[in-house]
């Protein structure tokens, strides 16, 4: 397996909201028997309310404080493909432990791409309401540096079959 060479436990997956974590996540982690956890949906589950009742009641301070404690304890589990919040880079704690455990890939979609693809989108607290390009473009700004850190930048503007090959490429699943 890649990930016992670089002494790493577990894939991440990084990137905007929209850019395909949790359905690529997913399908990796099929491909290569791992467990998948998509931390948005964990959160949820542990705080019994969506991120957007968390964000309306509590704000994105709280969330952000919410998501590093659950976040940070699921970076240590092995063999496991972990799709990331959009916004968890921005937690220096979770970029550390995840420099230490994961090999992280970063999902790249330029931002007419993601614009087309969460315009109807309806429960992501950070962008409604709100000129959608706009907030992608402040959003990206903000979190561009830690994205660009990750061991593996993959476009992921294509087909979903594309983007799944090109990592079994880059990561020699299947060699």
């Amino acid at each position: 397996m890649f990930l016992i060479p670089l002494n790493k436990k577990n894939l991440t997956f990084c990137g905007m909201m929209g850019s395909g974590k949790s359905i690529i996540a997913s399908k990796i982690a099929k491909i290569i028997d791992f467990k998948h956890i998509d931390t948005d949906k964990l959160i949820e589950e542990k705080m019994k309310k969506s991120i957007s009742k968390i964000f309306k009641k509590e704000g994105e301070v709280r969330f952000r404080e919410i998501e590093e404690i659950i976040i940070s304890k699921i970076l240590y589990k092995k063999n496991c493909v972990i799709s990331l919040g959009g916004g968890s880079l921005l937690s220096k704690k979770i970029r550390n432990i995840i420099k230490k455990n994961s090999f992280n890939i970063y999902l790249n979609v330029n931002i007419n791409e993601l614009t087309k693809r969460l315009t109807s989108s309806r429960n992501r607290p950070l962008i409604k309401n709100i000129n959608l390009k706009q907030k992608l473009m402040e959003l990206i700004e903000n979190r561009k540096s830690f994205y660009n850190q990750a061991d593996l930048i993959i476009k992921n503007e294509n087909k979903l079959s594309e983007t799944i090959n090109k990592l079994r490429k880059e990561l020699k699943i299947d060699e």
